[in-house]
């Protein structure tokens, strides 16, 4: 079974815009869960360009399936997590002037930075994953991350890329995933995923999560997030996986 992990950070972009209260990324990811999603996915960011810290807190409060929290590895953004204790963090790369993430942690470069921070987060009883390109390289050098027990696969190349190209960047998808799988670990996916392009990615044996956010929620502003949930369980189950 391939599960859905619904993205509310553009809820709270949509909010931060004006500064509002409204529209609420608790309110979103409720309706996301009763529409089905497994589970609900922020990125804390150290800018808080969108989802704020209290988010979070409430998020933990409220969400009834797994909250997966994407940080930096950086000294205050584990300090928050230890402090709130989502299901999972997943470490992501992030540069400050970047509109989103672009690209997956370097895993050979910053092995020890990860390898502390998946420690530390361990002991906080946290599970812990990677965000990572398809690359064969990245993935062998997960095997000397003893605390990291997933990793999401960077599917935005693939999502970009067409025809002949397309097919080449989803055999590094899954290549990748049948590394990851056979270390042990768990599989997801995400980035730039849409009801377009999403059956292949779902379909992936053994990938057990997708992490969608921008197009459920760009989405959702013209048809309503039950309906915009309910489109992509749709896409997927064409897949065959959901």
């Amino acid at each position: 079974m391939t599960h859905l992990s619904v993205n509310v950070d553009h809820v709270a972009t949509l909010r931060q815009a004006r500064l509002a209260g409204y529209p609420s990324p608790l309110e979103a990811a409720r309706l996301a869960e009763e529409a089905g999603a497994f589970g609900i996915t922020v990125h804390l960011r150290q800018d808080r360009r969108h989802i704020q810290d209290q988010d979070v807190v409430d998020l933990r409060e409220t969400v009834k399936g797994r909250l997966n929290l994407e940080i930096a590895a950086e000294e205050p953004m584990l300090q928050f997590a230890e402090r709130v204790r989502p299901d999972q963090v997943t470490l992501v790369p992030e540069r400050p002037d970047e509109v989103t993430t672009e690209g997956g942690l370097d895993l050979i470069g910053r092995g020890e930075q990860v390898r502390r921070a998946a420690s530390r987060l361990t002991g906080a009883g946290i599970r812990v994953a990677v965000f990572v390109d398809p690359d064969l390289e990245q993935l062998a050098a997960l095997d000397d991350q003893d605390d990291v027990t997933g990793f999401e696969l960077n599917t935005d190349a693939y999502t970009r890329a067409l025809g002949s190209a397309a097919d080449a960047e989803f055999a590094k998808i899954e290549a990748a995933a049948e590394r990851g799988l056979a270390a042990g670990r768990e599989a997801y996916a995400g980035h730039g995923l849409t009801v377009a392009n999403v059956g292949r990615v779902a379909a992936l044996p053994g990938v057990r999560e997708l992490n969608i956010g921008h197009s459920i929620v760009s989405r959702a502003v013209l048809i309503g997030m039950p309906a915009a949930v309910t489109e992509m369980l749709e896409a997927m189950l064409g897949a065959r996986v959901f």
